[in-house]
């Protein structure tokens, strides 16, 4: 086993969670102009010629060893990040990341539940944290429920189930091949949403949700640019993230992925205008604080 690297590995995802972080808050931006279903297609277009040429590079086995589980999982991942990403014309960026980052949550949740593992009172204690965190951000309550909250949290179900998959049936596989899949799936439901558009005349409405029932839209006025950086960033950022958890103890670098909850809002704030309240801060606080737990104490128990 190579050595690990502690401080090299955070900077690393430190470094992916700021990108992926400053990169998310273009999606309001590009939600004005063209749809979700459109970005995922251009995404298809730019990435999979830029990690073919990767793995060429890094000599990574690009096509997958067991092509059943790189389909589920790219399935899981590329479903649960249509529904990040459309709640993120919508909602604040902040309340997007609390959906999806009740991923870990689920993840202890099915491990529990379904796969019969002990998971100890620490992580326990984290999830009930983690969950009155959650409920915080997204301002659940009788008097003030929204629906809509429930698309980002519908995504971080995903991105549990893709997680479990990805540990269970896919270790052998190489970034390249896991990458490629998930660009390649998010491409695979571009077409599919752009084509059930054009099919069946579905009418856009207005307003944010027009990201998802809007077709095809050429040429992308003033957002051309933000997309291919979105797409470019992703890569960068999924590099880094990779790269971080090569050289790092995988339970002590998750720690650091809940650095975008930070990263995320900040430039929302800086740039939008998007705020919390104190009692949302501490919301953030309390799934920042649960996430760690259940990193660090993913082997204890």
């Amino acid at each position: 086993m190579s050595e690990t690297k502690p401080i090299a590995a955070a900077l690393w995802i430190l470094a992916a969670m700021l990108i992926l972080g400053v990169i998310d808050n273009f999606i309001v931006v590009m939600a004005e102009v063209i749809s979700v279903w459109q970005m995922y297609v251009v995404r298809l277009c730019i990435s999979i010629p830029l990690i073919f040429a990767a793995s060429l590079f890094l000599r990574e086995r690009f096509l997958p060893l067991r092509w059943g589980a790189v389909l589920l999982r790219s399935t899981l991942f590329a479903s649960a990040m249509l529904f990040y990403f459309a709640s993120l014309a919508f909602l604040p960026i902040a309340q997007s990341l609390a959906g999806l980052f009740t991923s870990p949550i689920i993840v202890v949740t099915i491990t529990a539940l379904f796969l019969r593992e002990p998971i100890g009172a620490f992580r326990i204690g984290a999830v009930i944290a983690g969950f009155i965190g959650t409920l915080i951000v997204l301002q659940v309550s009788p008097r003030s429920f929204s629906p809509l909250v429930i698309i980002p949290v519908i995504g971080g179900v995903l991105y549990a189930l893709n997680a479990v998959i990805t540990r269970r049936m896919c270790g052998g596989e190489s970034t390249s091949t896991l990458l490629a899949g998930t660009m390649g799936m998010q491409g695979v439901l571009g077409l599919i949403g752009i084509s059930a558009i054009a099919a069946f005349g579905i009418d856009e409405v207005s307003g944010p949700l027009a990201f998802v029932t809007r077709g095809w839209v050429w040429p992308m006025e003033g957002v051309a640019a933000l997309v291919v950086a979105h797409v470019l960033g992703s890569i960068v950022g999924v590099f880094c993230l990779t790269k971080a958890y090569q050289l790092g103890e995988a339970s002590h670098v998750a720690v650091f992925e809940y650095s975008i909850m930070i990263f995320g809002p900040a430039f929302a704030w800086a740039w939008f205008g998007q705020s919390l309240s104190l009692v949302q801060m501490g919301g953030v606080a309390l799934i920042i604080a649960a996430g760690a737990v259940i990193a660090l104490r993913s082997k204890a128990g």
